[in-house]
């Protein structure tokens, strides 16, 4: 491996298909020029458009697995995908905390598959938001902000003062304005514009997009310009076939 790239580690599950989880970051942390690393917290069966099962991680394997990384490794960000529960999450956060204060954290909370199965469950919003406090940038969806924060459409996407952590707003379902992402930075709101005339829905662009991200943070580009040149990556990815599954490039 290059010394002069950073590292960069993935903790999410493990899509067969190779259009998200993992797989889906590893090819894109190649792509911007970052040493990738991967811990998986589950196994699943699925095609690119059909779930079928999946079985979890011992969260012990995962731990292990991430101080293995951390004491060997300078791990300049983290991006985190699907975990089975919030303390699942809240003990992984809490040990790459431990382990390295300075490392980013990106979480792209998938809560829910496309065809509707359930990995997350929120119910203690208290622990929740101490989770968050912890983490640099969450990715949600419009249905995942909703869960994560009930009322927050309805309250003119206006981040409540309980809210500790930044927030990139996904736009495919922005109803205003298709394909426009928020990103909700300290007390300012700024809006991420579309360039591509014509894009198509990709299994896995929530994961390529908190990949490229967590790429960008560690080649030390701050949360804004992150988004920025990751919603130019994945718009190149949306665009890179009329299938499913897209294309990595720069």
């Amino acid at each position: 491996m290059s010394e002069n790239r950073p590292f960069v580690l993935t903790i999410a599950g493990l899509d067969p298909s190779g259009g998200a989880g993992i797989l889906a970051d590893i090819k894109t942390f190649e792509q911007h020029k970052v040493s990738g690393f991967a811990i998986s917290t589950a196994n699943t069966i699925q095609t690119e458009n059909t779930f079928y099962e999946v079985q979890w991680t011992d969260l012990s394997f995962v731990i292990r697995s991430i101080e293995t990384f951390f004491l060997n490794y300078k791990i300049s960000a983290v991006k985190i995908g699907i975990v089975s529960s919030l303390h699942d999450l809240s003990r992984i956060v809490s040990t790459i905390k431990l382990l390295s204060p300075s490392t980013k954290i990106v979480w792209d909370p998938v809560l829910k598959s496309t065809t509707k199965f359930e990995f997350t469950v929120i119910k203690d919003y208290s622990d929740l938001h101490k989770i968050l406090s912890k983490i640099d940038l969450i990715t949600p969806n419009y249905n995942e902000i909703e869960v994560l924060f009930p009322g927050f459409i309805s309250k003119n996407l206006r981040p409540q003062n309980e809210i500790s952590t930044h927030i990139l707003l996904k736009g495919g379902h922005n109803k205003s304005a298709i394909g426009t992402d928020l990103l909700f930075f300290k007390n300012e709101i700024f809006d991420l514009l579309p360039t591509h005339k014509k894009c198509f829905e990709k299994h896995g662009s929530g994961c390529v997009l908190s990949a490229a991200i967590a790429s960008n943070l560690a080649l030390n580009h701050n949360i804004t310009e992150a988004c920025k040149n990751a919603k130019t990556y994945i718009e190149n990815y949306l665009s890179s076939s009329s299938t499913l599954i897209g294309y990595h490039y720069v």
